[in-house]
């Protein structure tokens, strides 16, 4: 059978999760989906939808969808979930997941690698992060969750943006890229976005697609002049200083991303052990990382990525006649020590 793909929806207190979701269980889109709610503050799904009356944690809603409450484990709900319907008593082809507004979304990402039920019916897609334009710099400056929700994220939806100048949109937008160059943005204002935009994003599957926003790429290209050996990369470095300008504080994340790129192959061997030793002792605070990779001696591209721990590599396509061969590699984290990282990946290097 094949597997559920899952979607984890995230974002902070008040960013319009929850607008989002009773769309998706109201709205005639045809899909089937289950819902499963993990929050049970004061923004929960709409109580009318949820009719705490009956025993039953499943609420099937008359557009096809399913609600599910989850007041205890996940795994648990997802396993009960697939159970029942492979005994036909309830029918889904799809799961998203709404997080708390606090939550940091790398457990519940996990729980899709550790588990070996969750694993056997159920696929992630991708992590889906709500943003807030009007309250989200002051939730960054304040609350790890909320950059650790940007950080993991493989799509952001900016909502109320009709409430912010031009400036303060770009101004946010730019931060986010810092946090987070590879995920895609779009505006959701009320929750009007296209399911399309937030099913089937694909972000965990192991593919040659390392999207990177351009902009990130350009300003890392402004701010590093390192071309020796033949090779260059890239590294983010927190390097706005609004000083002078009242208007614009220089925001320092802790979590932040950089770039790795090279066009010498790597000796498999040596790079194997090298991100094995790094995932040992960087793993908690790796949040993604993702890369596609010029092997010595391969004809294919390697593809490799990872959530904290976990890490797994494939092989891509043929590096095609005309294509320029390198790899490039994202790290999303919490102050990793970026130079650490750099010197150790280019002595893996042929």
């Amino acid at each position: 059978m094949a597997l559920i793909p899952s979607t984890i929806l995230t974002g902070f207190l008040g960013a319009g999760k929850t607008t989002l979701l009773n769309r998706i269980l109201r709205e005639h889109h045809g899909l089937r989906i289950a819902v499963i709610e993990n929050e049970f503050g004061q923004e929960n799904i709409d109580n009318e939808i949820l009719v705490q009356e009956s025993s039953e944690q499943i609420v099937e809603m008359n557009n096809g969808c399913i609600c599910c409450t989850v007041r205890g484990d996940l795994i648990e709900a997802l396993t009960s979930l697939a159970r029942r319907r492979e005994a036909g008593e309830i029918a889904f082809d799809r799961v998203v997941i709404e997080t708390t507004g606090l939550a940091n979304p790398g457990p519940v990402a996990q729980t899709f690698f550790v588990d070996e039920e969750v694993g056997a019916h159920y696929l992630l897609d991708a992590v889906v992060t709500v943003v807030d334009a009007v309250h989200a710099m002051q939730q960054l400056d304040e609350h790890e969750e909320a950059q650790r929700q940007v950080g993991f994220a493989d799509k952001i939806l900016l909502s109320k943006t009709d409430l912010v100048s031009p400036d303060q949109l770009e101004e946010l937008t730019a931060r986010l890229k810092r946090i987070n160059p590879r995920a895609a943005f779009v505006k959701s204002d009320f929750g009007q976005v296209e399911l399309s935009e937030v099913l089937d994003i694909k972000g965990f599957n192991l593919n040659d697609k390392l999207e990177l926003d351009p902009d990130f790429l350009t300003t890392e290209e402004e701010h590093e002049h390192g071309h020796e050996h033949g090779h260059h990369e890239h590294v983010h470095t927190e390097h706005c200083d609004h000083s002078h300008d009242h208007h614009h504080p220089s925001h320092s994340d802790d979590i932040a991303a950089f770039v790795f790129k090279s066009s010498r192959p790597f000796d498999p061997e040596r790079l194997d052990e090298f991100l094995g030793g790094l995932i040992q002792v960087f793993g908690p605070r790796m949040l993604r990382y993702k890369g596609v990779l010029l092997m010595q001696g391969a004809d294919r591209k390697v593809v490799f990525q990872g959530v904290h721990q976990m890490m797994g590599s494939d092989l891509g396509a043929k590096w095609g006649e005309h294509e320029e061969r390198g790899s490039k590699m994202v790290f999303i984290g919490k102050n990793l020590p970026k130079d650490v990282f750099i010197r150790g990946l280019e002595q893996c290097l042929v």
